[in-house]
């Protein structure tokens, strides 16, 4: 949801609305206020110059924006869960965390932005919750030191997504193929956090092995907000939840086995046929017989061996051919 409800409560429950009609599995809020994260300080350091959505503002400005007021989360949770959603969030301090896990929080985000904050992974992980790490702008050493701080501390289950901290990002600048190398390399499940404006990056993210996918959520881009320009609106959620769904199961598994419906057709594939009417003790040529659809005859890989050999009797045009009708 991120800051997508515009301070308006309805809307934050609306959005959890469309979230379930969609069919995801959780929905996520962000946990702080301008004075935990910044200063209200206005000089060059403090202003942002980045970002079309939020150039132009002051890092205090952009996050009293975008915040979600802590006295509405308890009752959002308690909403998301009325809907069969599981709900979590993102501390960005570690008054944030003690907050969440009052709230009995079932895991945590970390943010890409708080990854080299190291007191507050030590403070996430000491709540022994599953923890969900997005690498937007971090190396291999930045994610080593990471990981490594939250299973010295106490978390044994993470996940790592795969992000690209530009707003909105690009195709070119996703590189979806670390998916599966973040797997295998930090020994974690893996995802992707998506910042691009349509679904293809998301649906192949699934393909590559991707276990975790994030999205922003709007009613609608036009309500504008401070996530608004690279959030999916709901109906755009709900076809990517139906496609991943329809990629997980094309997915299946590594098989060479016929399945159920192929076996139907495997009839209409080509097999060895009496194409011209054969008298008893006529030799087999390419005349009067052919490799065709469908598949009742032998098999083609006997039909170089049955040229020139003889037939045991009468055969009719459009008879597949079969062993018991050469004489060997």
């Amino acid at each position: 949801m991120s800051g997508n409800h515009n301070q308006n409560f309805e809307k934050a429950k609306k959005i959890i609305d469309e979230a379930a009609k969609s069919g995801v599995d959780a929905i996520k809020l962000q946990t702080y206020t301008a004075d935990t994260i910044t200063i209200d300080c206005n000089n060059e350091y403090f202003k942002v110059e980045v970002n079309d959505a939020w150039k132009g503002k002051t890092l205090y400005a952009l996050y009293e924006w975008a915040y979600t007021p802590w006295d509405w989360q308890p009752k959002l949770k308690k909403y998301a869960e009325s809907k069969g959603l599981i709900f979590f969030s993102t501390p960005f301090d570690e008054s944030a965390v003690d907050f969440l896990d009052d709230m009995e929080v079932q895991l945590y985000k970390v943010a890409s932005f708080e990854i080299n904050h190291i007191p507050l992974l030590k403070k996430i992980a000491s709540t022994k919750k599953p923890v969900i790490l997005s690498r937007g702008m971090s190396s291999e050493r930045d994610i080593d030191l990471a990981v490594k701080t939250l299973k010295d501390n106490g978390c044994s289950v993470i996940a790592i997504l795969h992000c690209v901290s530009s707003y909105p990002a690009k195709p070119e600048q996703m590189n979806i193929k670390t998916i599966a190398d973040i797997s295998k390399r930090f020994d974690v499940v893996s995802g992707l956090s998506d910042h691009t404006l349509t679904n293809e990056i998301a649906l192949a993210s699934v393909a590559l092995g991707a276990n975790i996918i994030e999205k922003h959520l709007t009613l609608s881009r036009k309500d504008g907000g401070p996530d608004a320009a690279f959030s999916l609106e709901p109906n755009e959620l709900k076809e990517l939840v139906n496609s991943i769904r329809n990629v997980e199961k094309a997915l299946g598994e590594v098989t060479y086995d016929i399945s159920g419906k192929e076996l139907e057709n495997i009839v209409f594939r080509r097999s060895i046929f009496v194409v011209k009417n054969i008298r008893k003790n006529e030799e087999f040529n390419k005349n009067n017989i052919r490799i065709i659809r469908p598949g009742y005859g032998m098999h083609p890989k006997f039909y170089e061996e049955t040229i020139g050999k003889k037939s045991k009797g009468n055969l009719k045009r459009g008879t597949p051919l079969r062993k018991e009708d050469i004489v060997e």
